[in-house]
């Protein structure tokens, strides 16, 4: 799960560019579009502070995974629809049972040149299996692959043997933390990877800086050098418009009304949810009138215009809107007052108070946990909202509060689901556990007939949307600034192939 930790103050942030000597990026500064060479971009995210890591397989925030993005790769990236695409793996297939998976590996070298190779791919994998590491963040999503069974075929292709049917499976291996090292790798400060990008230095909740490798497989990058740094919102803003970087991280809304000519805002169009989620296995969310009642209650419009200053979409209490395998024919929830007074009234929560468990952890948290207070309050229940700490909120979900707010990135259907939505899921903030659920959604993933496997997924997202605790009231679009001397940079979901992808960008 993608979560934005402390991070440094906009003095942390001056600090640091003059503590590396951070000079205005090469370029004549007119606006043209023919790819040019040469250069170096300083990219700022949100920092995570000494928790920042270099270990690729250990990670949760947009700074580090932009950090292992440029140096590491993974054997599949997910397109803009979520759909898996071909990276390190070229190419691969399935014994007709989704059980066994072959690998076809790219001609890749790492930095130190060595040649990719299958055992490569069997080290990583056997790394992020480790029990003894609990920490790495693909442990529970790789949980079904029998690393005993799997094996080398040939110099090229690697063999990937499952514990039970899995047709989503090449998407797994796109997921966080999911990165290819070098067979016997063991120290993380010494990264050699594939990537566009060969490392030179990292400071934990400072900088990352890495300069191009000439010999990456898809083309070497345009830019010369690459700086990753960390700052908090009002620095990255600061920062891009005033020339200490040329590209910024997950904007807010505000920022992209107020940014000016110098800066342009990418938008990847609503691509990230914004909910509400409640516990389904707690008063007075226990009741799945009252679920729907608050579904029901949502000014949803009103929650994007505010919260979201008009930079999103409505949701309909699921995720995933544009994804490969959303129902896209669910009528959209409307709102409806009158029938969840009469919902409400039937539960005996009229009158009562309900407290909601928010934090300033994510862009409109709180905003959103206090307009739809008032919404809720038309029907007569108070909710009350309490917050919690940005730094530990995430977590804290997990254990406290009725209800929350909830924000997700991009990821594929099913994954959302199997971290999410299952009995076991690591991050089960609603606390569906549904046996029938997690055998019907088990047999719909094995289906190997796309369509078979979409319809059987359909059927389970309805279940969701009607029975569950996700209220889904916005989709944001995805913001990032950049400086009008940058240009390539896709608009593109967090967590997809494009999006902070820095070997195909230049600068004028």
């Amino acid at each position: 799960m993608l979560r934005v930790s402390e991070a440094l103050g906009r003095r942390g942030f001056l600090g640091l560019t003059g503590a590396i000597g951070l000079a205005a990026a090469a370029g004549c500064g007119t606006a043209t579009a023919e790819p040019k060479q040469g250069g170096r971009l300083r990219a700022v995210y949100a920092g995570g502070g000494a928790k920042e890591v270099l270990d690729p397989h250990v990670q949760s925030l947009f700074v580090d995974i932009a950090r292992h993005k440029a140096i590491y790769e993974k054997l599949v990236e997910l397109g803009p629809d979520l759909k898996p695409v071909p990276r390190l793996a070229a190419k691969w297939e399935h014994d007709g049972t989704a059980t066994t998976w072959r690998f076809t590996l790219r001609d890749a070298r790492f930095h130190d040149g060595a040649r990719l190779v299958p055992d490569d791919v069997l080290y990583s994998l056997s790394r992020i299996a480790d029990p003894a590491v609990p920490d790495r963040v693909a442990q529970s999503s790789l949980g079904t692959l029998d690393l005993k069974r799997s094996k080398a075929i040939g110099s090229s292709t690697v063999e990937l043997v499952l514990t039970q049917p899995n047709a989503e499976f090449p998407a797994l291996l796109a997921g966080i933390g999911t990165q290819i090292v070098r067979n016997g790798f063991r120290d993380p400060s010494k990264p050699v990877g594939t990537g566009a990008f060969r490392y030179l230095s990292f400071e934990a909740g400072r900088s990352m800086v890495a300069s191009r490798y000439d010999d990456y497989w898809d083309g070497p990058a345009r830019i010369e050098e690459l700086h990753i740094l960390s700052a908090e919102s009002d620095a990255r803003a600061n920062a891009v418009q005033g020339g200490q970087a040329e590209y910024a991280n997950d904007m807010t809304a505000t920022f992209a009304r107020t940014a000016g000519k110098a800066v342009q805002v990418v938008a990847a169009k609503a691509s990230t949810m914004q909910a509400f989620v409640m516990k389904v296995d707690q008063p007075p969310f226990d009741d799945p009138d009252v679920r729907l009642a608050f579904k029901l209650l949502a000014d949803r419009q009103r929650l994007v215009d505010v919260v979201l200053a008009g930079r999103g979409e409505v949701g309909n209490d699921l995720f995933g809107k544009g994804y490969q395998y959303y129902p896209a024919d669910l009528p959209a929830r409307e709102r409806d007052v009158d029938r969840a007074k009469a919902l409400l009234k039937k539960a005996g929560l009229v009158g009562r108070e309900v407290e909601l468990f928010t934090a300033d952890a994510s862009a409109g948290f709180v905003a959103a946990a206090t307009l739809f207070a008032e919404q809720v309050a038309e029907a007569g229940v108070h909710l009350k909202v309490t917050t919690g700490s940005p730094q530990t909120y995430a977590k804290d979900l997990l254990a406290k509060g009725a209800i929350g707010n909830h924000r997700s990135g991009a990821m594929p259907i099913p994954q959302y689901i199997t971290d999410r939505l299952l009995s076991h899921s690591p991050f089960n903030v609603t606390h569906w556990r549904q046996p029938a659920f997690d055998a019907a959604f088990a047999a719909a993933r094995s289906v190997t007939s796309e369509s078979e496997r979409s319809a059987r997924y359909g059927v389970l997202q309805k279940t969701l949307r009607d029975e569950g605790g996700i209220l889904a009231w916005g989709l944001p679009d995805y913001l990032v600034a950049v400086s009008a001397k940058v240009h390539g940079v896709q608009a593109a979901p967090p967590n997809t192939l494009d999006q902070g992808r820095f070997d195909k960008v230049w600068l004028a």
